[in-house]
């Protein structure tokens, strides 16, 4: 049934009930706390530019799926730019701070490609976007949630949902099914929506960002390229 649910609208509630909060400003406990897992930097700058004025949010770098080390540190650099970009921003007008968003933190998870290896054993010839992704998307938002629920943070999501390539209703469906057994409130999310995924293609442009033309596995580098 999830593949009918508007994952967005489900997103407008929860940010309405949010916005109805009673706050002073940056500071006041009752923003909630968003841990935030990204993929890379463009895919996270329309969902950090839509999110940051609702939750103080952290996000979690965590991609063992990018098999070369030096595309991963690339990514990696591009996404605390992004972040430093958006807080300076805040820095330079702190006067209107509440207005613009909250300060963005980040996390760097572990770096082990074995792991993602190990879960796309016997998968390798599967198609992009088939099972072997799903066995990816599980991985990292496994460990996403698992560090959520260690800091006690209120949601966790990914900025996954915003590719048009990837299942938005398959990662509801884990996210969802990972909230029940972490404790951890799942937000609901279609970002590529409302024109999500064209706006991270124009502020990738204006923050001149480097955009990977695959998602980062030696599997999906191969089929970008034709090789399989």
């Amino acid at each position: 049934m999830n593949a009918v649910r508007n994952y967005q609208k489900e997103l407008d509630k929860i940010i309405e009930q949010i916005s109805e909060l009673p706050g002073e400003g940056v500071q006041d406990i009752s923003v909630p706390t968003l841990f935030l897992h990204s993929c890379c930097a463009p895919c996270s700058s329309y969902v950090l530019e839509y999110l940051r004025t609702f939750f103080r949010i952290t996000v979690f770098f965590y991609n063992p799926n990018i098999t070369e080390d030096t595309e991963y540190r690339k990514r990696m650099e591009e996404q605390k730019r992004l972040i430093a970009c958006y807080n300076e921003s805040l820095t330079s007008q702190s006067q209107e701070i509440s207005a613009q968003g909250y300060p963005i933190g980040i996390v760097e998870g572990d770096y082990d490609p074995d792991c993602f290896y190990r879960i796309a054993k016997g998968l390798e010839k599967c198609p992009e976007g088939g099972e072997r992704c799903f066995g990816c998307y599980a991985l990292r938002l496994k460990e996403t949630v698992s560090r959520a629920a260690a800091g006690g943070y209120d949601y966790f999501t990914t900025t996954l949902t915003i590719s048009p390539l990837k299942n938005a209703a398959r990662l509801n469906e884990i996210g969802e099914a990972l909230a029940k057994e972490y404790g951890v409130d799942w937000l609901p999310s279609d970002f590529k929506k409302r024109g999500g995924y064209q706006r991270s293609i124009a502020l990738s442009k204006e923050y001149d960002l480097y955009r990977q033309d695959y998602c980062g596995c030696i599997y999906s580098y191969k089929q970008r390229h034709g090789m399989l």
